[in-house]
């Protein structure tokens, strides 16, 4: 009694349809979760199966490229039964907005799971606004050295 049959039409219409999917297969082989929590995103992305050393995570600007390597774990000298799992070379890349801070990336990797954590950039985060108040009757007072900068500065302009 055989546990699995061996369908070489299957295989080959899996094959076919693993050639032709492309960036879809790519996004399967890496889901990913983002979300924020308080002024941090967060963003996981599955790589079961990939060796720590296999995964190289680079930033450049506001793009964060991720390329990971999954090899199968046969030998050459086994007998390919049945071949469902990924492999090969995949890379997604995450465009951040302009409120995030990516020179401040950090990224772990634990049980198949890579975590990045990107904090929002302190110009994007909200800040408290003193507002001032003018008084009737009161005129303001510049010191010498603000009339004298803002004298240069008109001749910068001239």
């Amino acid at each position: 009694m055989a546990l699995m049959r061996f369908d070489p039409f299957r295989e080959w219409d899996r094959a076919a349809e693993q050639a032709f999917r492309g960036a879809r297969a790519m996004q399967q082989s890496m889901p990913m979760e983002a979300f924020r929590r308080g002024d941090e995103f967060f963003v996981a992305l599955d790589m079961p199966g990939v060796a720590p050393d296999d995964v190289d995570v680079t930033v450049e600007r506001n793009v964060v490229n991720i390329r990971v390597a999954r090899r199968p774990l046969r030998q050459e000298s086994d007998e390919v039964l049945v071949d469902e799992r990924p492999q090969g070379e995949f890379s997604r890349q995450l465009f951040l907005g302009e409120n995030l801070d990516p020179g401040n990336l950090s990224a772990n990797y634990e049980s198949g799971v890579l975590m990045l954590r990107i904090p929002v950039a302190e110009a994007s985060k909200p800040r408290k606004v003193e507002i001032g108040a003018q008084v009737p009757g009161q005129q303001s007072v510049e010191s010498v050295e603000s009339v004298e900068a803002r004298g240069e500065r008109q001749k910068e302009k001239a």
